[in-house]
């Protein structure tokens, strides 16, 4: 069997998601979700039936976390939507008018194809991710690993191409 990659972003918003603060950043979700969906190696993302999104998810133990949850057929087609789709960097270039900054916000993990993450276990993947720094657990694009059924290859780097 084979792997996908799953990743996770979070973000503690400044406002409710409905306040007036964030509809620059709500009014752009439909369209860098459907961009992300037609982007050559998506697979699946996380969200709520009734809206599209998974901004009514709440993530365990802290409610002001915004979750964004996707899986991939690698690292490279992943890398390539978050930093070359210009509608999803320019909602990256924003997001400190909506976010507060955090010392991680992003994890990827390998999972086997067709498996849907949940929030607890990217909640676990997160919590490893801090604790131990990047492994074949937990990782980011700055320390990829590959897939446990891919070539034996050293970890990669891929550079950040959008200013924190």
């Amino acid at each position: 069997m084979g792997h996908h990659l799953a990743q996770l972003n979070i973000g503690r918003t400044l406002a409710p998601v409905d306040s007036d603060l964030l509809i620059g950043f709500t009014t752009m979700l439909d369209v860098v979700n459907d961009r992300a969906e037609r982007s050559d190696g998506f697979v699946w993302r996380l969200q709520d039936d009734g809206i599209g999104n998974a901004t009514s998810l709440r993530w365990p133990d802290d409610d002001t976390i915004n979750v964004n949850m996707s899986t991939w057929t690698a690292v490279e087609a992943l890398h390539a939507f978050v930093y070359g789709d210009r509608e999803h960097r320019a909602v990256m270039r924003r997001r400190r008018e909506w976010f507060e900054k955090l010392a991680i916000f992003q994890c990827l993990w390998w999972v086997p194809e067709g498996h849907r993450p949940t929030l607890m276990e990217a909640q676990q993947r997160l919590t490893a991710l801090e604790a131990d720094g990047p492994t074949p657990y937990a990782f980011t694009f700055t320390t990829a690993f590959p897939a446990p059924d891919g070539p034996a290859t050293d970890v990669r780097s891929f550079p950040d191409a959008c200013p924190a």
